[in-house]
């Protein structure tokens, strides 16, 4: 499939989204852009599971930088052009370390492969506990994001900030705490800082479901879930990773931003951390793209979608058991 057939990746998402993803929501939650082969010949295929376990490079990372990966695959394939495929999957990476490394997976009816080549998660404890189990030895961190808050085009309700989360007249869409890094190590934190947690999310934990019933929702599967809320009036506000914003904004889609302000925006917390897998079946290839990332060419692309460049003392591969 091409990345031009528009109908065939609403279809890929409505086959990736799982039974207990609210259906409307569902269908925007990735737009088929969760599980992609990228060719050397600039073909893109979508939804082929079973590429985890042939591909000459296998990639499972943080999801939210579903965005950078098509820019980011061209260049490095025109400069590696010996590599055949690369498969990227691009899901929260908790689910991936829990449901994919840590024990066989199953994605869509089909088992995935327990040993990509790469593995990244914006919760570097994800990458120590392989550490601990001897499936991973070094990493490096490669880039950094911050939150925001997604409001409607044109921000109707006049969201100000983050302090505003404990007003009354808002309805909410958050990630999930239960799966996505994004609101458990981060987007809670924050509120807990700001001292209104209980206010928004009524301390459950929990995920599909009115955590403050017709006040917050927790999203099913993935933080791209609450722009579609948003712009179907079934929610006001979201905390988002400034990324989405921008990537939203620039597709053309009726959503603004509202920036948080340092230090409750998690800019200086928040770092993407990659490693290769010890039992990944292309080592070389893996140390080839570690060493891609940290080229201008990639920061640069990086960058150019909101994410924050690594420094040069980052981009460097240093032991995980230190």
């Amino acid at each position: 499939m091409r990345a031009s057939h528009r109908g065939g990746l609403l279809l890929a998402a409505a086959l990736l989204a799982s039974a207990a993803t609210p259906a409307l929501a569902a269908k925007d939650a990735g737009e088929g852009h969760d599980y992609r082969t990228f060719h050397a010949d600039g073909r893109i295929d979508y939804g082929r599971i079973g590429d985890s376990y042939t591909a000459e490079l296998v990639m499972y990372l943080a999801g939210n930088q579903f965005m950078v990966m098509e820019d980011l695959m061209k260049d490095f394939l025109r400069k590696n052009p010996d590599i055949e495929s690369v498969y990227v999957e691009t899901i929260p990476p908790g689910q991936i370390l829990k449901g994919q490394l840590l024990k066989q997976g199953m994605i869509n009816g089909q088992k995935t492969a327990m040993n990509p080549d790469l593995y990244a998660s914006v919760n570097f404890k994800h990458l120590k506990k392989l550490a601990g189990k001897g499936k991973m030895h070094d990493y490096m961190i490669y880039t950094h994001n911050k939150l925001e808050l997604m409001v409607a085009e044109g921000n109707p309700k006049g969201i100000k900030g983050p302090k505003d989360l404990a007003r009354d007249d808002l309805v909410q869409s958050h990630p999930n705490p239960l799966t996505e890094g994004i609101f458990k190590f981060y987007g809670s934190q924050m509120l807990k800082d700001l001292g209104i947690y209980e206010k928004v999310t009524g301390g459950k934990k929990c995920k599909s479901c009115w955590a403050v019933p017709g006040k917050t929702w927790f999203t099913a599967r993935h933080h791209r879930e609450t722009p579609y809320r948003i712009e179907h009036g079934e929610a006001d506000v979201g905390i988002v990773w400034t990324t989405e914003v921008k990537y939203a904004k620039a597709q053309g889609r009726k959503v603004d931003g509202v920036p948080i302000p340092a230090p409750y925006n998690m800019q200086d917390k928040v770092a993407y951390a990659m490693g290769a897998l010890r039992e990944g079946r292309n080592p070389y290839n893996a140390m080839r793209f570690l060493s891609y990332l940290g080229t201008p060419a990639a920061q640069d692309i990086y960058a150019s979608y909101g994410f924050i460049k690594a420094t040069d003392s980052e981009l460097k591969l240093k032991p995980l058991n230190d």
